[in-house]
């Protein structure tokens, strides 16, 4: 009789992980009128995955096209839709699972704006003359912040430092009118460069492209003047010239802005509600 091993095979059955797709809970309503003497918050959504309050997002005033925008990782000039969505504004509070990552929160927030404003969308594919921001072969002289990321943020706008600088995260653009057009006085804290990319393509009136693969968070000031803009009023701080914003990003900021085309996705919105569904 012939003796011998005999080979156990288990086989262990893992429940596939399940991540997930929706806020726990959300609640949209269209904003408050903006009060006559302002005082309101129109800055980025507060709390979220990589905050210290990583389970609740609160977001003040923020438009349709803001909140498009945020959700597909688009610059404004790759959404179009009807003017309202430029208007209208909401305010939104969300409950988030534990444990959600910041690409989840992303796919929560195109569901969400799927499911209450019922929209209808389809992507073009369009040529487009842009700018690319680079790093200048100086170098760049953005300075790496030292906000500490685990801080709490404070409620409303970031608070300023009283010299024309920002104390907390965030940025904030003066705007000062002169005889043949405005001065733009730009400041900005802890912040990533592609905060920079709307106010650089609001200016310019087309898409400016990051490629300085800077991937940090920083602290700078930019001042620049915008000839043709704006009314004709009274000149202010005209002592104080300032450069035009492709030399001004160069000099202040060590990177550079250069001409060029690019094919891009555009989002067009067929169909949404202004008025959302109930919570």
């Amino acid at each position: 009789m012939r003796s011998g091993l005999v080979r156990v095979v288990a086989f262990v059955m893992v429940a596939p992980v399940v991540y997930p797709q929706a806020f726990e809970v959300a609640t949209v309503k269209p904003s408050a009128p903006v009060p006559p003497t302002g005082g309101v918050y129109f800055g980025p959504q507060r709390g979220g995955p990589g905050t210290p309050d990583p389970e609740l997002i609160t977001w003040t005033y923020p438009t349709l096209r803001t909140l498009f925008l945020s959700a597909y990782e688009l610059n404004t000039f790759q959404l179009k839709g009807p003017d309202w969505i430029d208007s209208q504004r909401y305010d939104i509070v969300a409950k988030v699972p534990a444990g959600a990552t910041k690409d989840q929160v992303k796919v929560m927030w195109q569901k969400l704006l799927n499911e209450r404003f019922g929209v209808v969308l389809h992507h073009e594919t369009k040529e487009f003359q842009v700018e690319e921001l680079v790093v200048d072969k100086s170098g760049s002289k953005l300075k790496e912040t030292d906000w500490d990321s685990a801080s709490p943020l404070p409620e409303g706008p970031p608070q300023m430092d009283g010299k024309g600088g920002v104390k907390t995260p965030g940025q904030v653009l003066t705007i000062f009118p002169l005889d043949s057009g405005v001065r733009m006085h730009v400041v900005g804290r802890a912040q990533p460069v592609s905060q920079l990319m709307g106010t650089f393509t609001n200016t310019l009136r087309h898409p400016v492209l990051d490629k300085t693969g800077l991937l940090g968070r920083y602290d700078y000031t930019l001042d620049f003047v915008v000839e043709g803009a704006g009314p004709a009023a009274a000149r202010g701080n005209a002592d104080e010239p300032a450069p035009d914003l492709t030399t001004a990003v160069q000099q202040q900021l060590g990177l550079r802005l250069v001409p060029g085309k690019a094919m891009l996705d555009v989002l067009v919105i067929d169909k949404a509600e202004k008025v959302p569904t109930a919570n």
